[in-house]
């Protein structure tokens, strides 16, 4: 391999053979990049060149990989739905190793659909072409919006084929992540009786994700205040642009705070806080206003896990887990509620948080989309309802906002500032562009029928300035016609 090759430091695969399987990806016919990650790679001090010649491919095809390259699927289980799996594990994805980007940062390789492993069950490892371009656009997306995500590297068509519902074009996604440890994780041994592998695995964490947990009176209570924290914002995020993740299992339940595994994941068009897409939430346990409540509970599920390590007697371990968790909902609201008042021009206050929750009330009795009220209240001057009539025909009832916008505008009088300041920080909350589903579904389509990517990239372009008003592409901007409409999302897997 070239000097150019990456320069691996592997640090998981490293811990005992519990904790993963060595792996090697099955090689792919005919890998054919379909779009590479310029600005990621460069963060991870690649060479955008090195990755899209023969070398390069090669590695992110699993069909060779460079020196040093420790490939592992990791072991997990997870609580599906609410109920125990106690197997699961990286079934059609391969940790090819770690680097240390130019941040100084560790960061974990992933090649998904990179063939099988000993978790992938009757599965074939592998991916539809289909997965590969939601995720691609939804973590690339994400990143831009400023919400912790894993990010993609490269997409690629393998020049294979996949059979799922009918016959398609097989799919491999790079992924980058801070890290790969779930909750699941640390259930896979804590929920068989392996404590010594459950503190090893916490220690990890620790040294790699929260060192200053380490200064800390209680170790491991600081690092479950940490992930508790950082779940909070994570939701927090997610609720503030309409984001439905759609399978909050506890192995998909990141323990540094990151958006893990796209699968059936939405975005709201119009406003309901109980919208469910995913095609498996038949009783919409991960709805888009029970993804709060359910964080709690997969952090509770994660709690259960480290009570011997939290103090040595039983019950005031308990204690202790109880008092930590019972701070969530406070965490939560203490990111939801600013982010809240801040997308509708407002400083943080309660007061301007109700506010903005009325609003959303009034979006889902009155069947307005969340995104185009939002990005269109930017527009309303402070002084009149004279120009009101493009937010106010978003809603079925005008007449109803007519009153919110009255009260609205009192708040932003009696806190003072110009309209041009308020509606500059109104459009860096309030995305322009999101990935509607009917969007990502364009994408998937062209993808899996015809091998034609120019609606991915073109997508992709625009949503890496979700907040930049983009007339050329107003087209992106809009809801979706009734005939477009997608209101069931799937795993893909």
């Amino acid at each position: 391999m070239s000097a150019a090759a990456p320069q691996f430091d592997n640090s998981y695969a490293g811990l005992p053979d519990a904790f993963h399987d060595r792996v090697a990806p099955t090689p792919v016919a005919r890998p054919e990049p379909i779009i590479l990650n310029h600005e990621l790679a460069a963060e991870l001090g690649l060479d955008p060149d090195w990755l899209a010649g023969e070398e390069g491919l090669a590695m992110l095809s699993g069909n060779a990989l460079p020196e040093g390259s420790d490939p592992i699927a990791m072991g997990y289980a997870g609580h599906q739905f609410g109920q125990w799996v106690p197997r699961l594990g990286d079934g059609r994805a391969i940790l090819i190793g770690e680097l240390i980007d130019r941040t100084g940062q560790r960061r974990d390789l992933q090649l998904k659909g990179a063939g099988r492993t000993p978790y992938s069950r009757r599965g074939d490892g592998r991916s539809s072409i289909g997965p590969v371009v939601r995720e691609y656009l939804a973590s690339e997306f994400m990143h831009a919006l400023g919400i912790p995500t894993t990010r993609a590297l490269a997409a690629l068509a393998t020049g294979e084929e996949v059979v799922r519902q009918k016959i398609e074009p097989g799919g491999i996604l790079c992924r980058v992540a801070a890290s790969h440890v779930r909750v699941g994780t640390f259930e896979f041994f804590a929920r068989s009786g392996r404590s010594d592998e459950v503190r090893q695995l916490a220690d990890y964490v620790i040294d790699r994700h929260y060192p200053d947990c380490r200064g800390a009176d209680q170790s491991y209570q600081a690092l479950l205040v940490e992930i508790i924290d950082r779940q909070a914002r994570l939701i927090a995020d997610w609720l503030r642009v309409g984001f439905i993740h759609g399978v909050m299992n506890t192995d998909n339940c990141s323990v540094i705070g990151e958006t893990i595994d796209y699968g059936p994941f939405g975005f709201v068009d119009t406003f309901h806080p109980a919208t469910v897409y995913s095609s498996i939430d038949v009783g919409g346990r991960y709805a888009y206003n029970q993804q709060p409540a359910i964080a709690h509970w997969n952090l509770a599920r994660l709690s259960e896990c480290l009570l011997e390590l939290l103090d040595e007697d039983r019950q005031q371990a308990v204690d202790c887990a109880n008092e930590l968790l019972g701070t969530f909902p406070a965490r939560f609201e203490a990111y939801f509620h600013p982010a809240l008042a801040a997308k509708i021009g407002l400083p943080p206050d309660e007061t301007h948080a109700r506010l903005a929750l009325d609003l959303m009330d009034l979006m889902s009795a009155g069947e307005a989309d969340m995104t185009l009220v939002f990005r269109g209240l930017a527009t309303l001057p402070s002084n009149g309802p004279e120009h009101d009539d493009p937010v106010r025909a978003l809603f079925a009832d005008p007449a109803a906002f007519d009153q919110w916008a009255a009260d609205w505008r009192q708040r932003l009088v009696a806190c003072g500032g110009d309209d041009e300041n308020r509606r500059g920080a109104m459009e860096k909350v309030n995305p322009a562009f999101v990935l509607r589903n009917h969007l990502a579904q364009w994408a998937v389509d062209a993808a899996i029928e015809r091998l034609d990517f120019e609606p991915m990239r073109r997508l992709h372009g625009v949503l890496a300035r979700p907040f930049v008003d983009q007339p050329e592409h107003a087209d992106l901007a809009r809801p979706p016609r009734p005939e477009q409409r997608v209101t069931t999302t799937f795993c893909g897997t």
